[in-house]
C-alpha cells in the first residue's frame, strides 16, 4: 500500500497572517498572545500576537483523509502546544530542523533541503509563505516523487482556493 503523501505545514504565513496590516485582524481570524520558547522577555514584554482562523483545523482535518499532516515551522514541536489546540488539531509529527535560518543550496529557502531529507522518496505538498521559483526548480530536480510547493501570502493566509487546490492535488 502507498503511503498518504506529506502536507508539511508552516505556521507562519499560511496558519498566522502575521504580515497583514498592524492591529488590522484578517476576517476569519481571532487574536491569540503566546509565549513560545523563543519568544523572550528580551525581545518584548508583551507576548506574541498570533492570529488564528478556527475553520483551518477542520479545513485541515478533512485533507487528513488524504495526507498525513506535518508540521514544517520554526515553531517545531512547540505548534502542538501552541497552534494545534485553537484550531482543534491532533499532535502531529514535526520537523526537527537540524539546522535553522542557515546557509542553503543554490538559492533554495534554508528549509527546503531539509524537507527533501524529511520526505525521503514520499509525495508531499508544502505551504510555506517563503517558497520561490528556486525551491521549486531545486525539488523538481532532486526529489524522485511528486511534490506540491505553495507559496502562501503571508498577509492573507490560507484561502478556500489554497484547502481546494491542496484536495485536488491529492486526489
Amino acid at each position: 500500500m502507498t503511503p498518504r503523501p506529506l502536507l508539511l505545514i508552516d505556521v507562519d504565513g499560511p496558519l498566522n497572517p502575521y504580515a497583514a496590516q498592524a492591529q488590522r485582524r484578517p476576517p476569519g481570524y481571532s487574536t491569540h498572545r503566546m509565549r513560545p520558547t523563543g519568544w523572550t522577555e528580551a525581545e518584548s514584554r508583551k507576548p506574541l500576537r498570533v492570529w488564528l482562523n478556527h475553520g483551518h483545523g477542520a479545513e485541515l482535518l478533512a485533507l487528513a483523509r488524504s495526507y498525513e499532516l506535518v508540521w514544517a515551522t520554526t515553531w517545531k514541536d512547540e505548534a502542538n502546544d501552541w497552534i494545534g489546540p485553537p484550531l482543534g488539531l491532533p499532535r502531529l509529527p514535526c520537523i526537527d530542523w537540524p539546522q535553522m535560518h542557515g546557509r542553503a543550496p543554490r538559492g533554495t529557502f534554508w528549509k527546503t533541503q531539509y524537507i527533501l531529507e524529511y520526505a525521503g522518496a514520499r509525495e508531499f505538498a508544502w505551504i510555506d509563505d517563503d517558497i520561490t521559483e528556486m525551491d521549486r526548480e531545486y525539488v523538481d530536480q532532486l526529489h524522485p516523487a511528486r511534490a506540491l510547493l505553495m507559496r502562501i501570502d503571508e498577509r492573507v493566509g490560507l484561502t478556500r482556493q489554497d484547502f481546494d487546490r491542496l484536495a485536488d492535488w491529492a486526489a
